[in-house]
């Protein structure tokens, strides 16, 4: 009697999406058009502060993202978005040229060079 109670309750447990009760967390690292600090800065707080990102750091070096979010609140697709509607490039998806012109010139491609 008690195996079957057991078993009863892992298998309700399990069709109730017992597993799925804290939210997946992933992390992905995306490469970005970004060119200085004020680029940083820019990314870095519109991320931070997006309803299920937990963190996110620019690395001007390589110029990459690291995001940590929860799969269940924002897909990898909308960070994204958030970044080509920022103005930058977001791995293989292209910000639109007049949010890019929207950035102050130093943080547009090549910017820094001129």
């Amino acid at each position: 009697m008690k195996n079957i109670l057991l078993s009863t309750l892992f298998i309700l447990l399990t069709l109730n999406g017992f597993s799925q009760k804290t939210p997946k967390i992933q992390t992905v690292v995306i490469s970005t058009s970004s060119q200085c600090d004020a680029c940083k800065e820019r990314i870095e707080a519109k991320l931070n502060y997006t309803k299920g990102i937990k963190f996110a750091e620019l690395n001007l070096e390589t110029n990459k993202v690291e995001v940590k979010f929860s799969t269940k609140k924002i897909t990898l697709l909308e960070i994204k978005n958030i970044l080509n509607h920022l103005g930058y490039d977001a791995d293989e998806s292209k910000a639109k040229q007049e949010d890019v012109e929207k950035l102050p010139k130093c943080c547009q491609p090549n910017g820094m060079k001129g």
